[in-house]
């Protein structure tokens, strides 16, 4: 007997029931990203490993350890996009969308890391991003967090998340500080862990982030980036904070914030939330105006943010601020009480939806008897069934049962069936 096939670990099925509360994520970031004027853009899954290897560096955790990388049969070095905002300057480049050009961007789908599945994170997840190119003042900087926080705000989200800010200066004077940095970590070597000392000549800046225990005392001693940076930058984040703060976004300066990725610069921010436990990260992002040139372009100031959608919905579940019409239960069970019923039930619902584009109704199939078609409609989890025998069709009428109330059941005139439903729906029928 052949072994049974599953999905990959890391790898998950999105259920039906688990599509509705998706959908009005994806639904208030899409009308939220409208109203900030940004376009959408899709990239493909799959990039030249190079892409990912320049951008993101070969010395991080994610290129050593983490990327699904692959050999197609013409024998070129492919990777499944591990984070967005690469190939979205890859296709911006590719297309001349940044020629003298101001673009906001922004993007959903799947990307995926080899990494220890955990609550709310996956090897295969999905994440919304935004990107802006071609500005280079922190007034894109602020809208972006508070781009953000209006999202927080639209989902009930915002009391219950913090927004950490840091800066990571020039990359000379990161380079400078480093060097500081190096110095500080070679004279309490023996502190160190393995991975902090594996770190030490590849990615010291990445010690700062570590969360073990032992090291924490040593940490908070450790030199500050922030006193370390250039006078541009300085300027830059000064500016920042007084935006956030003229605009009343509370925020805490986190020192030891410096984020995974090599590209960053300036401003970095991540929107944190003890909601689930321990401490995670909802959303994160910060400037990279080095990267287009990077990857071979000319050089063009950029910042942007990604959020993850498992994280997210899962807090909006556990935290049960999901609306519930946007839980996707129908409205209307329609039953033909015998097969003489079914065709005049068919065209019914189709009259229905036509009339009520908004109703969600549902048509029962596949025959069975009186009483296995009303345990049907009640499993369906709609509000009303519509039961239409031979006597409603004689009289061109149906029978209106409440599912969830005890209330008597009624008959109805087809003709004013719309209307009839429309004032139940909406909570103001008798």
């Amino acid at each position: 007997m052949s072994k049974k096939i599953q999905a990959i670990r890391g790898m998950n099925d999105l259920l039906p029931e688990q599509s509705p509360l998706w959908q009005y994520f994806e639904g208030q970031v899409r009308a939220l990203m409208g109203r900030y004027g940004y376009d959408e853009i899709r990239t493909p899954i799959v990039e030249q490993t190079a892409l990912f290897k320049r951008s993101i560096g070969e010395v991080t955790d994610i290129v050593e350890k983490e990327m699904y990388t692959f050999e197609d049969r013409n024998g070129d070095s492919l990777t499944l996009r591990p984070e967005g905002t690469a190939s979205c300057v890859r296709a911006a480049m590719e297309h001349g969308l940044l020629h003298n050009q101001t673009q906001r961007l922004w993007y959903q789908g799947p990307m995926f890391r080899h990494e220890r599945p955990q609550k709310g994170r996956y090897r295969q997840f999905h994440q919304v991003g935004v990107e802006c190119f071609g500005l280079e003042g922190p007034d894109i900087d602020a809208e972006l967090i508070l781009l953000s926080a209006r999202l927080w705000k639209q989902l009930g989200l915002f009391e219950h998340v913090t927004l950490e800010l840091n800066s990571l200066g020039s990359p000379e004077a990161r380079a400078a500080y480093r060097d500081k940095l190096v110095s500080y970590f070679e004279a309490h070597h023996e502190v160190l862990d393995e991975d902090s000392r594996r770190r030490l000549a590849s990615n010291p800046l990445r010690i700062l982030d570590s969360k073990n225990p032992d090291m924490a005392a040593m940490l908070a001693d450790a030199p500050r980036l922030m006193d370390h940076l250039d006078d541009a930058s300085r300027d830059h984040f000064e500016r920042l904070t007084a935006m956030l703060d003229a605009a009343g976004i509370a925020y805490v300066i986190n020192p030891r914030l410096v984020r995974g990725l090599d590209y960053y610069s300036r401003t970095v921010f991540e929107w944190t939330t003890t909601a689930l436990g321990s401490q995670g990260t909802v959303c994160a992002g910060g400037r990279f105006d080095g990267l287009v040139e990077q990857l071979g372009g000319k050089a063009v100031p950029a910042v942007g943010f990604a959020m993850g959608i498992e994280r997210l919905v899962l807090l909006l579940d556990t935290l049960d601020l999901i609306p519930e019409e946007a839980r996707g239960e129908l409205d209307v069970y329609l039953l033909p009480m015998s097969e003489a019923t079914e065709p005049a039930a068919l065209l019914l619902a189709e009259r229905l939806r036509e009339a009520l584009p908004g109703l969600r109704l549902q048509l029962h199939c596949g025959g069975g008897s009186f009483k296995s078609r009303i345990k049907k409609a009640d499993k369906s989890g709609a509000r009303l069934a519509l039961l239409l025998g031979e006597d409603e069709l004689a009289e061109n009428a149906v029978t209106l049962k409440f599912l969830r109330e005890e209330r008597e059941q009624r008959r109805l005139d087809q003709d004013a069936l719309a209307a009839t439903l429309t004032s139940l729906l909406e909570g103001d029928g008798a």
